[in-house]
């Protein structure tokens, strides 16, 4: 009787340790999956961080000037009588462009010369005849006042006559001609825009905390997006000495050269100019920070021991102090340092001690002088 009992509650324990074991079992191996699924492995990419030449810089954007440019007109009327020039064409100054058709004007120039010249005549005699004593000094004062009349009146025709004629007034490119042979032009309608193509101004602002590092005569580089991988060289030619009161900017012009006339005025350009010495910067890719209102961060990646004693990779949330960008990249003056792995790429799914495997297949770009195409 005793040794079936024994047998009995051995069974029955058997059975409570079956039960109760499989349960702890199953709660283990559940808390471990779930432990899996909050923090999973992660695929990122990185960069190794170093340090890199960095020119400090101060950029804008601005506009391209010409030094003289103007929209040609006819200070009078008329129908247009000849047309000199092609559109396109570079002319010298004082090239005949246009000109309006005469009408009687000529006519009426030698009328008023004939009086002048009759005035002038009539001066000398009465001249002659004062020495004389035959005509009084009232006449020849008169004679005086009638001949600079008459030459005025020359001078007025002759001005009249030259207003129907259009010049260069300075040597430059000639734009799209406007006007056609024969078309009656009203005073002041445009007949042609002429544009001098070298040297030209760039026009660019700058905020009034930027003025200590610029000068008069200060080296410049302006890009053009119309010619991806060019740059222009140039000088500060001079300084608006008036602060804009709305955006707190200053205007600032330079000068820049061009030779080959590829830039056109009205052209969009960024002007970098370079201010104080080369450093040497730790450098990232503009997509391994994360920008926040409380501060930027970067993930590090660290090589440590998991519970089993295995070599695993984990990333690491750290602040970071960053200074300019350039291109694709930033500068990062502190929270980061030589040799650092950096995280560039899928941080977002990351926080502190998520494991990661890295994939460097695709990278970012971390080019600091990008050109992308033109589409």
């Amino acid at each position: 009787m005793i040794k079936r009992l024994i047998v009995m509650l051995v069974i029955v324990g058997i059975v409570f340790f079956l039960i109760f074991g499989f349960g702890a079992f199953r709660s283990f191996m559940i808390g471990k999956f779930l432990a899996t699924l909050s923090n999973p492995t992660q695929t990122v990419a990185t960069i190794v961080a170093q340090k890199t030449p960095w020119q400090p810089t101060l950029s804008s954007v601005g506009s391209v000037v010409a030094i003289n440019g103007a929209s040609l007109s006819s200070e009078t009327s008329g129908i247009v009588d000849t047309i000199d020039f092609k559109s396109g064409d570079t002319v010298p100054a004082g090239t005949v462009l246009l000109t309006l058709r005469p009408n009687n004007d000529p006519a009426l120039l030698a009328q008023l010369q004939a009086t002048a010249s009759l005035d002038a005549v009539t001066l000398r005699r009465d001249i002659g005849q004062l020495h004389a004593d035959a005509v009084s000094q009232a006449t020849v004062d008169t004679d005086r006042a009638n001949l600079a009349a008459a030459q005025a009146q020359v001078a007025s025709q002759q001005a009249l006559i030259a207003e129907k004629t259009i010049k260069a007034p300075f040597a430059g490119t000639l734009g799209i001609r406007q006007v056609d042979l024969g078309e009656y032009l009203a005073a002041g309608t445009a007949v042609v825009t002429l544009q001098q193509l070298n040297p030209l101004f760039v026009d660019f602002y700058l905020p009034q905390q930027d003025l200590s590092q610029v000068a008069v005569g200060q080296q410049v580089t302006v890009s053009i997006d119309a010619f991806a991988g060019k740059s222009f060289s140039g000088t500060i030619a001079a300084i608006n000495p008036l602060v804009d009161t709305t955006t707190r900017t200053v205007q600032v012009r330079a000068v820049i050269q061009n030779p080959d006339m590829l830039i056109k005025p009205g052209m969009f350009a960024t002007v970098d100019i370079n201010v104080g010495a080369a450093q040497q910067l730790v450098t990232l890719p503009q997509t391994a920070v994360t920008y926040n209102p409380y501060g930027s961060t970067v993930y590090l990646v660290h090589d440590v021991k998991n519970s089993a004693g295995k070599d695993m990779l984990t990333a690491e949330q750290t602040f970071v102090t960053t200074g300019q960008t350039r291109g694709d990249q930033v500068a990062v003056l502190n929270g980061v340092n030589p040799g650092d792995q950096v995280v560039t790429a899928d941080q977002m799914k990351l926080k502190t001690g998520s494991p990661v495997v890295i994939n460097n297949s695709i990278e970012p770009s971390n080019n600091p002088n990008p050109n992308p195409p033109n589409e």
